[in-house]
């Protein structure tokens, strides 16, 4: 059965071990909760179901029928013949995948739009200030070095980054752990940033739309985000 999907394979064959796993019916009481996760396998496949489900929660456009979701997987997995024509199937997936383009090019519209107007205002700001390319930064605390990094180094470094509504999408600092990277290696709102700073500053970074992900979706990051961070440039490898 040759059916194109809209998630990756990787994300598929999490969810053949999700369901084979957790289907079984008396291993759910009246309310839904799930019992039995004593062994390895039942937790194994408890998290490996909550982690696929976590990503499909986050699927633009799709919604999926919970019912019916399990029963292909669970005919999947024993073997059993499919039991709809594979062309309604298909034909299914790619009016899903029409409805999850439309969807992000109207929320990217929207975020484009408040991401100028928020843009606009912060470059007043005093403290602010504005490339030539159009990245928008503040010095929180100056370094104890000259020393600046080029295009092909690496470096080290903490950041916190958020939407310009406050969320926080990924953060170094809550995890405890800097990060290194090549300093082309990352969004061209960074790699510009990083060649201004030098070792021990620590700069608040307010990237347009076109210097980080643009119109396409990026994990918690909606199409056409602006992006907030405070990035403190620890060491240049």
């Amino acid at each position: 059965m040759k059916i194109r999907l809209l998630l990756a394979p990787a994300s598929l064959l999490c969810l053949v071990f999700t369901l084979a796993g957790c289907g079984d019916k008396k291993a759910a009481d009246a309310k839904g909760a799930v019992k039995g996760l004593e062994t390895t396998e039942q937790r194994a496949s408890y998290g490996i179901g909550f982690q696929i489900g976590t990503n499909l929660a986050h699927q633009p456009g799709l919604s999926l029928d919970q019912t019916a979701f399990a029963a292909g997987v669970k005919d999947a997995v024993a073997g059993q013949k499919v039991r709809i024509d594979e062309k309604l199937i298909q034909a299914a997936f790619e009016e899903l995948q029409k409805k999850a383009v439309a969807q992000i090019e109207a929320q990217g519209k929207e975020n484009l739009q408040k991401a100028n107007e928020f843009l606009a205002k912060n470059k007043t700001r005093s403290g602010v200030k504005t490339t030539t390319s159009g990245l928008q930064y503040e010095v929180l605390k100056k370094g104890f070095s000259s020393a600046k990094p080029k295009p092909t180094d690496k470096v080290r470094v903490h950041y916190h980054g958020t939407l310009i509504d406050g969320s926080v999408f990924d953060s170094s600092v809550q995890r405890g752990q800097p990060v290194e990277f090549a300093v082309n290696g990352v969004i061209p709102g960074w790699t510009e940033a990083l060649q201004l700073m030098a070792v021990g500053d620590k700069f608040k970074l307010y990237v347009p739309p076109g210097l980080a992900y643009g119109p396409r979706p990026a994990g918690k990051i909606p199409p056409n985000s602006a992006l907030i961070f405070e990035v403190e440039l620890l060491a240049i490898n």
